[in-house]
């Protein structure tokens, strides 16, 4: 039996039940993979793009890229609010051929980029789009923060935070100012305290506040929302947006008032939302996203890389400049790594 591929939109993947199922909520799933979140995303923040899944399939092994089709080529189905993109099958064993076909099957766009990407699914289908006669490299491009909690309780992971940390903890705590809550379903009120800390806080203007409402109430729908939020004289100032799948805590957005940085409100709020989805939740992952913002090492204790995936296919001539470049980078990078072996340890 061969392989087939084709290229489904959303609404054809939600009728597909083997689709939907690879895509959907299970207990081993994360929200970055799942067909509502990127109908979510392809409704809020990439509009005007032509979002697909490339699909191929042989017998009942499945594989699925989703990706946009745009002016410049093959992009991720992804947003600045995804931790990662990535394909997905039901069958590693039959993932290379697999992918090799998706690769394949988007020759005609060109150029294909994705990034974010976790590194085994990197490598794998950077290796697929090269057996399918493409150009290009996967490197690093970012750094992802998580806590592996390996059975351990929340005093246990505790005691191993930095002394600075847990000093501040337990003295803002005795002072009795901050009042804290974790809330799973999802409340009109708190969120509109949640918009109103974000504007008053160091971030930069949120990108796109209707998605993350509608990925907010979706998430208290199914039980999944983990929303904190800090008071001081009943007045909200720090507020943190949380989901809780597969096992693992997703840190989407936390936000304080820097008026009342003094208290550290978001510090104890950080803490509590620990406390909850390890004792009472259970994960065994708790993963802070993209950045290498040095305040996650107080938090997190190991890093895994995020790669970027840029390919060309030879035969897309608009596309032999960006070729051009990319080779000239390589050759670069490997005249200055000749340059800093000594003579010592070249021989």
């Amino acid at each position: 039996m061969g392989v087939t591929v084709y290229h489904a939109d959303l609404r054809e993947a939600q009728a597909d039940p083997a689709l939907s199922a690879l895509l959907g909520r299970s207990p081993a799933s994360a929200p970055f993979d799942r067909l509502d979140w990127h109908a979510l995303l392809a409704q809020h923040c990439l509009p005007a793009a032509a979002c697909r899944i490339a699909v191929a399939r042989e017998g009942d092994a499945m594989a699925a890229l989703p990706f946009c089709r745009t002016s410049a080529g093959t992009a991720p189905l992804g947003a600045w609010y995804s931790f990662f993109v990535r394909p997905l099958t039901n069958d590693p064993g039959r993932a290379p051929v697999l992918l090799e076909a998706i690769a394949r099957s988007l020759a005609a766009t060109g150029a294909a980029h994705f990034a974010p990407m976790p590194e085994a699914e990197a490598l794998a289908l950077a290796q697929a789009f090269r057996t399918a006669g493409w150009i290009g490299v996967a490197e690093p491009c970012d750094t992802n923060h998580i806590l592996e909690l390996k059975g351990r309780s929340f005093a246990q992971y505790w005691a191993a935070r930095p002394g600075q940390l847990r000093e501040t903890v337990r003295r803002k705590t005795a002072r009795g100012k901050v009042i804290l809550r974790v809330e799973t379903t999802f409340n009109p009120a708190d969120w509109a305290a949640y918009e109103a800390i974000y504007a008053k806080s160091w971030k930069p203007e949120e990108g796109n506040p209707a998605f993350l409402r509608a990925f907010a109430q979706a998430e208290s729908a199914a039980g999944a929302l983990r929303m904190g939020i800090a008071e001081i004289d009943g007045q909200p100032v720090a507020a943190q947006f949380w989901t809780v799948e597969g096992g693992t805590a997703w840190i989407h957005k936390l936000a304080h008032d820097e008026a009342h940085r003094a208290h550290s409100p978001g510090t104890l709020l950080t803490a509590a939302l620990f406390a909850r989805v390890i004792d009472e939740d259970r994960v065994h992952t708790v993963d802070f996203g993209t950045g290498n913002d040095p305040y996650k090492r107080d938090w997190m204790e190991a890093r895994r890389l995020r790669y970027a995936l840029r390919f060309y296919r030879p035969a897309a001539v608009g596309h032999w400049p960006a070729l051009a470049r990319l080779a000239a980078r390589r050759i670069l990078r490997a005249r200055t790594s000749d340059a800093l072996v000594s003579p010592q340890a070249a021989g």
